[in-house]
């Protein structure tokens, strides 16, 4: 058995009157991220960790927010996109573990259905799916709400 963990990490400023996307999840808030895509910082650190996992780059790399035709996607899109290269490599995912901080708002009223996002659109089982939030007790780019971040984890098999 082959065995493959990958790390993510991504950070989006905030910006009032911006949609708040994580884990495929729009989330009520006055604030969204500002980015080329959609924002989806969650899911562009689960891009990442998978992507890391096989050795292929990052999401930069994949998708340059210098094209076009990334502006203002649906980051489950580019998620679908990854999981094809993971598949093609012959791997498939065991598990995820994804942590998102910022101050506001708590996001625990929205986990299950980020969980239940991101198994869907990977195919796997929603036990299989780890998704926390954090603050930063105010300290930070994210304690005083100018940001987000977040990491995620990967590990991949292929029997």
């Amino acid at each position: 058995m082959d065995i493959r963990i990958g790390q993510g990490y991504d950070v989006h400023a905030l910006a009032e009157g911006l949609r708040l996307v994580l884990c495929g999840v729009e989330i009520e808030h006055t604030k969204g991220c500002v980015a080329h895509s959609d924002g989806d910082v969650a899911i562009h650190a689960l891009c990442d960790a998978l992507l890391g996992a096989l050795a292929l780059g990052d999401i930069g790399k994949l998708f340059p927010d210098t094209d076009p035709k990334y502006k203002g996607i649906d980051s489950t899109k580019l998620l679908q996109i990854v999981l094809n290269l993971v598949r093609d490599k012959g791997y498939d995912i065991s598990n995820l573990d994804i942590t998102i901080a910022m101050q506001r708002p708590k996001l625990r009223p929205y986990i299950d259905q980020m969980r239940e996002c991101l198994a869907g659109v990977l195919e796997i089982e929603v036990d299989r799916v780890s998704v926390k939030a954090t603050t930063t007790e105010r300290l930070g780019f994210e304690g005083r709400e100018e940001g987000v971040s977040a990491t995620a984890v990967a590990l991949l098999i292929k029997d």
